[in-house]
């Protein structure tokens, strides 16, 4: 292996370093960021780093090439192979070394692989920290050295903080999961049977060929099978989640897709008077409902940016007891260690659900309705700031009220679009939201035909 010259810029993102394998990262690439990342934190006076990998069937070349870069840097690794990442942020909490790097490209396709990482408890790296690794990088005045290996088995520590943190109540739950062949497979029944649950696993062998559908939860053509064996087997609930494991997706007892908006009212409901401050944050594609429900309560609401780095931060700096992502991401801090887990969101839902007699439709029937839709559109990444760049132009002209917490959201009275780009491949995402189907319709028309215009660029 050797340092890559003329690594792909492309692949350092908002929220993470992610790409194709091997076009666009490959094993030198990940060699060089081994060399790049010890190098930089051994400037910032760390000694080790804890590094993982999830079940891609690239992850175990490009963990291995990464470990050797790191090494050659004489920073220790502490190496905890294959588990999912948020294993991996237990694993730093537990060990206090907040630096490491997790091998893993989340709910992309299979052909693509990256890298999180974290210079210190601060979290994941995002925006301006990933651009100053990157130019570091490109610098090249790496250290040498000679690091120390040694592998460490987090897995009982982990089971164990879920037996510690959860307490069910009387009633019994038939439950299906679907850990859609991700890295969860290696641990979720586990970790399900050490509660009162009646339970069914589909798709539950580790395959990083992922060959039943896509590890993405938030998509719902990606529930399909799991609404099935919901209704085949007649239980209370189903639960899907990511490739890594640090999003879930839920579908209910009537074998319906249950937004992750309406998954965050149940928990603020049930958290709302067991917290002593009533804030939560949501991100800037969140539905309506959630804000609505939130005032409804007496709380406030804290809109912010989209990306589970930015999340992450921001429910810890502003110390809030629970917050989330339309994503699936999902943030407890009133009684878990405030790091995204798909398995323990839905576990939070069982234990709600085994202390009432109510199902899951019940708990949300009175939920405001509002009408949405989410469209991706590819778009290069060469170009896709700059149509957010050209719709921001267009609403300006048109005297529109909109908001820049991330991307362009364009806000009306009964509805409101936001068109973001992807920070995490080549796309633009697109959010429409409203009281009436046709006045979506309406939103559709106008602003996507200025999004097919400026996609010419």
């Amino acid at each position: 292996m050797e340092i890559k010259k003329d690594l792909n810029k492309y692949i350092f993102r908002a929220y993470d370093i992610r790409g194709k394998v091997p076009t666009e990262i490959d094993e030198d690439t990940a060699y060089t960021i081994g060399i790049g990342f010890g190098s930089y934190i051994k400037e910032l006076g760390k000694s080790s780093c804890v590094i993982a990998h999830d079940n891609r069937l690239s992850s175990p070349m490009l963990y291995n090439a990464l470990q050797m870069g790191i090494l050659q840097t004489g920073i220790n690794v502490i190496s905890l192979g294959l588990c999912t990442t948020p294993m991996y942020y237990y694993a730093c909490i537990k060990l206090k070394i907040y630096s490491g790097i997790m091998v893993t490209a989340s709910h992309n396709p299979k052909d693509e692989n990256g890298f999180k990482f974290a210079i210190n408890e601060c979290g994941n790296c995002k925006g301006e920290e990933i651009t100053d690794f990157l130019n570091y990088i490109l610098k090249g005045n790496f250290s040498y050295g000679k690091g120390t290996l040694t592998e460490y088995n987090i897995y009982n520590d982990y089971i164990e903080l879920f037996r510690a943190n959860l307490k069910f109540g009387s009633r019994r739950l038939k439950v299906v999961i679907d850990p859609a062949n991700g890295t969860t497979s290696i641990i979720a029944k586990k970790i399900y049977e050490l509660f009162p649950i009646d339970l069914i696993v589909i798709n539950g062998k580790s395959d990083g060929n992922f060959p039943n559908h896509h590890p993405d939860p938030s998509i719902e053509d990606n529930l399909e099978q799991l609404k099935v064996a919901v209704r085949e087997n007649k239980a209370d609930v189903g639960l899907s989640f990511d490739g890594d494991g640090d999003r879930v997706g839920i579908v209910s007892n009537s074998s319906t897709y249950i937004s992750i908006e309406k998954y965050m009212i149940i928990v603020i409901r049930d958290i709302i008077n067991k917290v002593a401050k009533k804030e939560f944050l949501y991100d800037v594609k969140c539905s309506k409902c959630l804000s609505d429900e939130i005032t409804r309560l007496g709380a406030k609401g804290v809109c912010y940016r989209s990306g589970n780095s930015y999340t992450k931060a921001a429910v810890k700096e502003l110390d809030l007891p629970f917050g989330g992502e339309q994503s699936g991401h999902i943030f407890f801090r009133d009684r878990w260690l405030g790091f995204d887990s798909g398995l323990y969101a839905g576990l939070r839902l069982l234990e709600i659900l085994s202390k009432t007699n109510l199902s899951v439709d019940e708990l949300i029937n009175d939920i405001e309705k509002y009408y949405n839709r989410s469209i991706t559109i590819p778009c290069s990444d060469n170009i896709k700031f700059i149509v957010v760049d050209k719709m921001e132009e267009y609403v300006k002209e048109k005297k529109y009220n909109y908001l820049k917490i991330d991307g362009i959201k364009v806000i009306f009275d009964d509805s409101w679009i936001l068109v973001r780009a992807s920070n995490t491949g080549p796309n633009l995402t697109v959010f429409l939201e409203a009281k009436t189907e046709e006045k979506l319709e309406k939103l559709k028309e106008e602003f996507l035909t200025l999004i097919d215009k400026y996609n010419q660029y």
